[in-house]
């Protein structure tokens, strides 16, 4: 071996691959979380958006749009790549409907208006929030008083 030509020990390697495997279990939760928040803040504003658009059409014409596809401007898909869930209550005299409509812990419908919902990162979903499969979801109720996640409502 030459003089003058160093290299890492095995162990140096090993507690350098140690350090970095600590490293990254803690920083990889941290950054789990922070994306899934932001998802979170992201579909709350969309729905806050497609609010306005739903309350500005109802404003132009006295009647609650019958599907998102009535309102071009707004965004399809929430954070995670799945559709808005939409339906009009005000003025829909479809046999069953409040059946179909949002309800809180107490079983009694979110909204009088519309319900407006992303089915959050799971993409599953129930009626009722207290329903595992709905904590995730970002909703929307007491006609526009609250938007945020279903656990949270």
């Amino acid at each position: 071996m030459s003089k003058g030509i160093h290299g890492f020990s095995l162990l140096d390697v090993l507690i350098a691959m140690a350090v970095l495997a600590i490293v990254s279990s803690i920083a990889a939760p941290i950054y789990s979380q922070f994306a899934d928040d932001a998802n979170d803040t992201a579909a709350a504003s969309e729905i806050m958006q497609i609010q306005l658009a739903i309350d500005r059409f109802n404003s132009q014409t006295f009647t609650y749009p019958d599907s998102l596809d009535e309102l071009p401007e707004v965004p399809a898909q929430d954070p995670w790549g799945n559709a808005y869930v939409y339906l009009r209550i005000d003025g829909n005299g479809t046999p069953g409907l409040r059946g179909r409509q949002r309800k809180d812990k107490n079983l009694n419908p979110l909204n009088t208006d519309f319900d407006l919902y992303s089915t959050g990162k799971d993409g599953a979903t129930r009626l009722p929030l207290t329903a595992p499969p709905s904590h995730d979801d970002i909703i929307r109720a007491g006609n526009g008083s609250f938007v945020g996640r279903g656990e949270d409502h």
